[in-house]
């Protein structure tokens, strides 16, 4: 049966969202605060990661992230503030990092990715859209014994749940990557992952969504919600007031302040991630994340981008130069033979990336309203998953069978 759904939110999972509620036969209104053309949605990694089977949410972050509170050029950093949400999350995410949660996440990151995945390269050969996208694997690449040591372990892992993954001494890893120099011991090679341009993917996604029907409304910042008998009625915007039968709230970070009013409370923070694109020639042909200073690199359609950082400061899109100028020295560290210039590093850009306290998304139904299914807190994997999330969406508000499980990520688990 036809419905008439409102997605709120245009990023890579508002976007999936309206693709594949679309595609399902539905008339899709998708409504965003901006412009559809920032965001983390634009300036990620653009990594498609069954390899990352790991939740943020993992035994030794809590103790990392208070040796790192003293250092603000740290991978991950929590400005210190008073701020009972932030504590409220930081509690949660405390007793989410353990061993067993690790365990119990493993198959269900694991399986979300590879259906992510699958729905890319789907969406690719269906004509749909053209967009780059590249099964080059990717490196996790090491310089010290100490964590050549802990990427064994998830390689293990990794392997145990049938991803393919190999380890690259120091000479195989330049065969692989004859045209630039890399400071580094080692890498583990994780050929299951792939790769995209995210600013170009989601341009040609989202001139798709409109040609195909769904209404796209930018500037549109939702103001309140006509809420009766556990049901809403419509959404109260900048832009006027929308209806229909189903709502998707798909804000990111946004979405626990526009929830609120409904009676719903999520665990959400936000990370700020930091990027730095250069189109100078690199010489790097494969993604890689840099493990010592945890810097993803990306060679992507016409340049080279550079990502890294959590920093968990509130939701506001400060630059911090220090932290800019740490992703940097980072990345000369590992290839000693790249200048990025002054200008490109000037010109870097953050994003914020909601983190749930568990590192998994929410998705699925709350019974506070029978007429809204969740679609956020994807943490560091929104661009990895947002094709899953709009497929299960979809098949959700349909009445259809889910591709996955829905409990892992459902809104009401207990987070900590």
């Amino acid at each position: 049966m036809q419905k008439s759904v409102v997605v709120i939110g245009g990023g890579i999972v508002g976007l999936s969202c309206a693709y594949y509620l679309q595609k399902a036969g539905h008339q899709v209104t998708l409504i965003d605060k901006g412009q559809f053309n920032e965001g983390t949605s634009h300036i990620n990694a653009g990594y498609l990661t069954p390899s990352h089977i790991i939740p943020l949410a993992a035994p030794g972050m809590v103790q990392k992230g208070l040796r790192w509170m003293t250092r603000p050029d740290s991978p991950f950093y929590i400005q210190p503030r008073f701020d009972l949400n932030l504590f409220r999350w930081g509690w949660k995410f405390m007793w989410a990092c353990s061993h067993k949660h690790v365990d119990k996440s493993l198959e269900v990151i694991r399986d979300i990715n590879l259906l992510s995945k699958d729905l890319y390269i789907e969406m690719k050969y269906s004509k749909d859209i053209d967009f780059q996208l590249e099964s080059k694997g990717l490196l996790m690449a090491y310089q010290s014994s100490k964590i050549e040591k802990e990427e064994a372990k998830v390689a293990q892992k990794a392997r145990a749940l049938g991803l393919e993954v190999r380890q690259l001494d120091r000479t195989q890893l330049q065969q692989y990557q004859p045209e630039v120099q890399m400071h580094a011991a080692g890498a583990f090679y994780y050929t299951c992952d792939a790769h995209t341009t995210p600013g170009l993917f989601m341009q040609q996604l989202l001139a798709f969504v409109k040609q195909a029907g769904v209404d796209c409304r930018a500037q549109t910042t939702v103001t309140g919600f006509i809420y009766q008998n556990q049901t809403i009625k419509g959404v109260q915007t900048t832009q006027g007031t929308f209806t229909a039968d189903e709502y998707v709230m798909a804000a990111g970070v946004w979405s626990e302040d526009v929830l609120r009013p409904l009676g719903i409370r999520i665990a959400l923070q936000a990370g700020k991630g930091y990027a730095i694109s250069t189109t100078q020639p690199t010489g790097i042909s494969l993604p890689a994340i840099l493990l010592e200073p945890k810097i993803a690199v990306t060679p992507m359609q016409g340049f080279t981008r550079f990502a890294g950082t959590m920093e968990l400061s509130g939701i506001n899109h400060q630059i911090h130069p220090h932290r800019v100028a740490a992703i940097a020295r980072g990345v000369a560290d590992f290839y000693p033979q790249l200048n990025l210039p002054q200008a490109d590093i000037a010109k870097a850009k953050c994003g914020l990336r909601p983190l749930s306290p568990d590192g998994l998304p929410y998705i699925g139904k709350h019974p506070n309203c029978d007429n809204l299914t969740l679609a956020t807190g994807h943490a560091m994997m929104g661009w990895s998953l947002g094709p899953a999330t709009g497929k299960l969406v979809a098949e959700l508000i349909s009445g259809q069978k889910t591709s996955l499980a829905l409990d892992p990520f459902s809104p009401l688990r207990k987070t900590g």
